[in-house]
């Protein structure tokens, strides 16, 4: 707890406009992975045709995974400008720079009309969307925790992660609509840009909106600000080793969720043998569960405390992923897919939603930003990028159909004895006036 923190006269308001401002690079995130997924033959199609139509698909994933090299660069950089200089510059710079990255892929004429300069561009957007990314969710996160009335800051924080699933879902949504428009030859050929482009049209709204935000406190009345990033590290290194570890694996346990949710229409289809028509719908119940369920997630962390709602989630889910998935192939229907997309997807929303408030919380300001950054982004990278090829490679190479439950549980026995080990944090004081309205 750092008691030289910013007082009450330093805490601005929160609106919701503001705090749409805030969580929109994270959904911008989200709506881009979401989309990316949908058009990644299309994409591949676009930039690194061939012969064979399975390798301009591998060439298009090996795309979308080169972003996950650059997260925990952007996590170190931009997470520390944070700490360094103040939230606001450092989300204006994520933004900005997620706004390029995307415009450099929706944009890029395709290989049949500039050759390998396509493939170029397109790469080097891809880097610097993930360097953006992985600096993305520490300056905001630490600016809605540091925004928000104490007593709620488990719920305002919490829109950071249900901002992901409105996005997934509007995503979702849209392809749908814009395909039915069009037909599919169209969104395969150009329809897939438009939707980027979409996305990139409220990326102006939240420039400006962000730009006038109040800063949640001028750095430089910090005494604990450090001087420049390699200071920042070595400080979060040298003082909080042991939370950074144990927030590595509660975070990479609930990305093994996430990852595992989001394969479950390559599961229903590849693997259970449903139709197209009931893979493809298995995104609309990870989106309701993501958009709902956060928030909820968020309530309880403050009612309760974050610990609590860190562990038992992810208790549950441990207990439930086995006998989930051998209901789901004795009983293989849409019904069962979508129930079980939605359960795991339920909890493990809630579960987030405490670990995105408790963790920046056990930190000081002069290094909350930057600790959660380079977390999340190690975590994801990790994680995020492999587990859909592990899970996938394991029923291939085992044919053990059950292999996504044992490797869900086993992450989820990790996360809840890790989460176990974390400090309660729900009544921590972030600054000296916050303790002083709270005694009162």
């Amino acid at each position: 707890m750092d008691a030289r923190d910013l007082g009450p006269a330093d805490r601005p308001g929160l609106d919701r406009k503001a705090v749409g401002a805030v969580v929109l690079g994270n959904a911008l995130e989200f709506y881009d992975f979401t989309v990316y997924a949908f058009f990644a033959k299309a994409i591949g199609e676009a930039f690194f045709p061939a012969s064979d139509a399975s390798h301009s698909l591998l060439a298009s994933l090996a795309l979308f995974g080169v972003g996950y090299v650059m997260r925990p660069i952007g996590g170190v950089l931009i997470g520390a400008l944070a700490d360094r200089s103040g939230r606001k510059p450092a989300m204006l710079v994520t933004i900005a720079l997620m706004a390029l990255g995307m415009l450099m892929l929706a944009a890029c004429p395709g290989y049949a009309q500039i050759g390998g300069w396509a493939q170029a561009i397109v790469i080097a957007g891809r880097l610097i969307q993930g360097l953006a990314l992985g600096g993305e969710v520490g300056p905001s996160t630490a600016y809605l925790l540091e925004a928000a009335p104490p007593k709620h800051r488990g719920f305002v924080t919490s829109w950071q992660i249900a901002s992901q699933g409105c996005a997934a879902l509007f995503a979702g949504l849209l392809a749908t609509a814009l395909a039915l428009t069009i037909g599919d030859a169209a969104m395969a050929e150009w329809g897939w840009r438009v939707m980027f482009l979409v996305g990139l049209a409220v990326v102006p709204v939240g420039l400006v909106i962000r730009s006038h935000l109040p800063e949640t406190g001028g750095v430089a009345k910090d005494p604990d600000a450090a001087s420049s990033t390699g200071a920042v590290i070595g400080r979060l290194l040298r003082e909080h080793g042991r939370l950074l570890g144990l927030t590595f694996l509660v975070i990479a346990a609930s990305t093994v969720s996430n990852a595992v949710g989001t394969n479950m229409p390559v599961y229903a289809g590849a693997t259970l043998g449903l139709s197209e028509t009931v893979a493809t719908a298995v995104p609309i119940a990870l989106g309701l569960a993501s958009v709902v369920f956060p928030l909820l997630g968020g309530y309880l962390a403050d009612r309760y405390g974050r610990r609590p709602v860190m562990i038992w989630p992810r208790a549950l889910i441990l207990l439930l992923a086995v006998p989930a998935f051998a209901w789901l192939l004795h009983l293989p229907g849409p019904l069962a897919v979508y129930a079980v997309t939605f359960l795991l997807s339920a909890l493990s929303s809630i579960n987030a939603a405490a670990i995105i408030v408790g963790i920046p919380e056990s930190l000081p300001r002069a290094v909350r930003s930057s600790g959660l950054a380079i977390v999340y982004a190690l975590a994801v990278s990790v994680f995020g990028g492999s587990t859909n090829y592990v899970i996938n490679w394991l029923i291939a190479t085992t044919g053990d159909r059950m292999a996504p439950a044992y490797y869900l549980a086993a992450f989820s026995l990790v996360g809840t004895v890790a989460a176990w080990m974390l400090p309660e944090t729900r009544r921590r004081v972030l600054d000296e006036g916050e303790g002083r309205r709270q005694a009162g």
